[in-house]
């Protein structure tokens, strides 16, 4: 696998990366995700409790995800580094509602944190890296 080739590359492999492997976690060891998030493990669950089926496709998806990003980072696909910008400021928002207004445990807010702060990485690298893209566009220009 090639390295990314930017500061927003970067940003997006590490998330990437962390995806995947909360994703296997979820799908080898479901328990360890659950205390992982701060939510309670049940010794038995309750008929109809559909806990394992729901972490089992989030888990999937969040493999899947880890695998997609992981795409956009070798690809050096800047459209998608920016939407995903945008969608994790709205799951920080999302994910810290539920925390405030207690659908969520308190522990639950790093998973907030988390998307906030990388979407601000991303987009503070996307920032500096399109920074660096103009200066080397004019001191090409000046050279000519």
């Amino acid at each position: 696998m090639k390295l990314p080739r930017s500061i927003a590359g970067w940003t997006i492999a590490v998330f990437g990366v962390l995806a995947l492997l909360m994703g296997a976690v979820g799908l080898i060891w479901p328990e360890a995700l659950l205390s992982l998030l701060g939510l309670e493990v049940p010794s038995t669950r309750a008929a109809g409790d559909h806990t394992g089926t729901f972490l089992l496709a989030s888990s999937m998806a969040s493999f899947n995800m880890g695998v997609y990003y992981l795409l956009a980072t070798v690809t050096e696909w800047r459209v998608f580094y920016r939407f995903t910008v945008v969608f994790r400021l709205v799951t920080f928002t999302v994910f810290t509602i539920a925390v405030l207004s207690d659908i969520a445990p308190d522990r639950f807010f790093g998973v907030a944190a988390w998307e906030g702060l990388g979407a601000l990485a991303t987009a503070i690298g996307l920032r500096v890296d399109a920074r660096r893209s103009a200066s080397g566009a004019a001191s090409a220009d000046a050279a000519r």
